[in-house]
């Protein structure tokens, strides 16, 4: 195929006739994120060097489009780049196509892909958006046979303003297979990549975990409708891990260093999140997503401050007992206090109230994942919960809804003060969703320090685990905020979209 070039592409000079092979290539298409009243950041990956350039109008057939030169993608970033947009009005779709200028004569430019994004109200408008979490997860990856990463379609469909993907974005630690065999006898059959053939140690083989998923025609197609918030949790880096995690014994791994393989799992997680960067600290995840009057978004980060897993019974705090740290409290403190919005969502990479173990410590007792720790009063990580909760509920901040993923099945908690062991905090509701195109787990135990009461849950049938997606058993949620009531609703939906459970509910004080 012979095309123009990117000169003649955007007007400014005489055509030039160049072979396809000659252009830079968009294999992996184009991301929105973090979006805002005014902006949204717009993100592409090219397949060598070039300067990335976006096309953005406030119309679907772009008249009046405005252009903006980006950056470089250069190997430093694994050819990805990202610009902000700025500027726009509030509540307005805005279409944008992202090309790239080869950098070998500045001029040839790769052929354009399109996308589209919503930027948040100013007004009291209706808001939907999804959350889950878990991509790619147990081995099970790309199965071309099964239609890909069917999911993504079912969220695609929805046509929400935005999703948060509540963590394990890859699994760096969980090689993908050509095949896997299922308990009913038939076979799950994997697209394979070099970099997916093991786990990640290399900076190339991290990236290529995110180079993988978005092979997934369903991924790309979504990513380029729906704007997306990201946050990690543990399979960014591996499974299950802190600062004290020991993989001496781990025969997987030939880097033993547990913090040079955070570091490397984090360059690439911000080459490839489209997100915006702090002004503050260039490598910190946890930050404020302000959607209008009736929505706030705290998106946390429960990994990368915290201690060692360890047995989590401490009854005081020490550095063994951190969770999301005293930094990242304070600023959440803060940032909810301040808020003005109606519905204050704190988007949370692990749930509270579900034990999630880490295995055994030295002397033969259970480690802990997250805060819950068993019943009783608070303690080790939940000290910090308990603090944060104390200050909610003295400092009158109500509608705060928690939402998360992590435990690979879709549940409904309410967490009731008369219920509880500690009870110095108003009551809340946890919904919990997950995996995306990973196996299937659960239900977990509760812990009932917070007083959790299972509403509403759907898991693989007991004495089963770690199901395929072809099982079904794959889940997201929805949540719809109506700008006149103000209610919230949350709605668990299954892999087809089919509305499992619904709860609305009433904001207080309004």
């Amino acid at each position: 195929m012979l095309a123009m070039t990117g000169a003649a592409l955007f007007g400014r000079a005489p055509a030039q006739i160049v072979s396809e092979s000659a252009r830079p290539k968009i294999e992996f298409g184009v991301q929105a994120g973090d979006a805002l009243s005014d902006g949204a950041i717009i993100w592409s990956r090219s397949d060598r060097p070039s300067r990335l350039v976006v096309e953005y109008s406030l119309h679907e057939d772009f008249r009046d489009a405005v252009r903006v030169l980006g950056p470089h993608a250069l190997e430093t970033t694994d050819f990805t780049a990202r610009v902000d947009l700025t500027g726009l009005p509030p509540g307005h779709d805005v279409y944008y196509r992202v090309s790239f200028l080869d950098l070998s004569d500045g001029r040839t430019a790769s052929m354009p892909v399109a996308g589209r994004f919503r930027t948040a109200p100013a007004s009291r408008a209706n808001i939907k958006f999804l959350w889950s979490g878990d991509t790619a997860g147990q081995g099970y990856g790309i199965n071309p046979d099964w239609g890909g990463m069917r999911i993504y379609e079912s969220m695609r469909r929805d046509q929400p303003d935005f999703f948060l993907h509540s963590g394990d974005t890859i699994y760096a630690d969980g090689p993908i297979p050509a095949e896997i065999k299922l308990p009913d006898g038939g076979v799950w059959r994997n697209l394979t990549t070099p970099e997916k053939s093991k786990v990640a140690e290399t900076l190339d083989e991290f990236r290529g975990n995110y180079r993988y998923n978005l092979m997934d025609e369903n991924v790309r197609r979504f990513n380029a409708e729906v704007a997306q918030i990201w946050q990690w949790d543990d399979h960014e880096v591996l499974n299950n891990w802190s600062p004290g995690k020991d993989l001496q014994n781990d025969n997987r791994y030939r880097e033993k260093s547990i913090h040079r393989l955070a570091a490397r799992a984090t360059r690439a997680f911000l080459d490839y999140a489209p997100m915006r960067f702090s002004s503050e600290h260039s490598e910190r995840i946890y930050r404020h997503i302000p959607y209008g009057p009736l929505l706030d978004l705290f998106v946390i980060d429960m990994r990368s401050y915290r201690g060692p897993n360890t047995y989590n019974r401490q009854t005081e705090p020490s550095d063994e007992t951190v969770y999301l740290g005293a930094p990242q409290i304070e600023w959440l403190k803060q940032a909810l206090k301040q808020s003005r919005a109606t519905w204050k969502v704190i988007a949370s990479d692990m749930p509270i109230g579900l034990i999630v173990g880490d295995g055994k410590d030295a002397q033969g007792r259970p480690r802990f994942e997250n805060s819950a720790n068993g019943d009783g009063v608070p303690l080790g990580r939940e000290l910090e919960i308990a603090d944060l909760l104390r200050y909610l509920k003295r400092n009158r901040i109500r509608n705060v809804v928690w939402l998360t993923a992590d435990t690979h099945y879709t549940a409904a908690h309410y967490y009731d003060p008369a219920k509880a062991v500690f009870t110095d905090f108003d009551p809340f509701w946890e919904f919990v969703s997950g995996p995306l195109n990973a196996g299937t787990f659960g239900p977990n135990a509760l812990d009932n320090t917070f007083g959790p009461r299972v509403e509403f849950f759907k898991a693989p049938p007991k004495g089963q685990s770690n199901l395929p997606p072809s099982a079904g058993l794959q889940f997201y949620g929805e949540v719809q905020i109506d700008g006149r009531s103000r209610e919230m609703t949350v709605t668990l939906k299954d892999l087809m979209g089919t509305a499992l459970y619904r709860k609305t509910i009433a904001p207080a004080g309004v």
